[in-house]
């Protein structure tokens, strides 16, 4: 199946604190999914489980990304396979700048003895950057290396336009966004929208999908998705909020 599958994921951290308790989600490709739920409820666990975290347990349940398993793989490996995480929070890299970085990940996409042509790289990132409005001059900046909330979220959507995932996981990429680079960030997201890419937006909030607008909506509370819908659901999770969720749960695990 041409999809992202998670079938009745389960995943603990620490002293086995269950965090994940049988998820299941399928977002196929040319598909753009949103995932939205209170604070705890699972939304960046699922997001760093699915990316390999080291720190989450993995207790039950599979994840198949076009067929084939990558629980259990290495950060990096599942990376390769296909599968970009945004992140809530992206990381500073002192020392290594934006333009290299992008560029050994994509170099380590290569088969052995090929090499990246640097002219077509620097080409297509500078087309990338002049696209998601970020100045060139950062090319030779330390990655996120005292950036702004907005810059590192359109850092985040730069590196995700370069490497072409098949599958894009948006952890909470509208965090501490401003109104204009809001509108920036999901610019650069709905240029990536296609038939052969799937995208997870992870989301408090319903403002980010007026910008991204989803095809389906999931909600996930204590660990499972309680429910889906469409793209209107969000908005009346917007008008009531979450505490009507509950009934879904108690309904779902009776």
């Amino acid at each position: 199946m041409n999809a992202l599958e998670i079938k009745d994921l389960q995943a603990s951290v620490g002293d086995d604190q269950e965090i994940l308790k049988g998820l299941s989600l399928t977002l196929p490709k040319g598909e753009v999914h949103a995932l939205m739920g209170p604070n705890g409820s699972g939304k960046s666990t699922l997001a760093k489980v699915l990316a390999g975290h080291e720190e989450y347990a993995v207790t039950g349940g599979e994840v198949l990304m076009d067929g084939s398993p990558i629980l259990g793989m290495e950060p990096d490996e599942i990376s390769r396979a296909g599968l970009f995480l945004a992140f809530q929070y992206p990381l500073e890299i002192p020392g290594v700048s934006i333009a290299n970085f992008i560029r050994a990940a994509l170099q380590s996409r290569l088969g052995e003895g090929e090499r990246l042509d640097a002219s077509r790289y620097y080409k297509d990132l500078y087309a990338k950057m002049d696209e998601i409005g970020i100045d060139r001059k950062f090319t030779s900046r330390a990655l996120n290396e005292g950036f702004s909330g907005g810059e590192k979220k359109r850092c985040e959507i730069l590196q995700m336009s370069m490497l072409q995932p098949t599958y894009s996981i948006l952890d909470e990429t509208d965090s501490g966004l401003d109104i204009d680079a809001l509108r920036i960030v999901a610019e650069g997201v709905n240029a990536m929208r296609g038939e052969e890419r799937g995208m997870l937006v992870i989301t408090h909030y319903q403002r980010l999908l007026e910008y991204i607008v989803p095809d389906k909506v999931h909600v996930v509370w204590d660990g499972r998705i309680v429910h889906s819908g469409g793209k209107e659901l969000a908005l009346e999770l917007e008008k009531k909020g979450y505490d009507w969720v509950k009934e879904e749960l108690v309904a779902l695990i009776g």
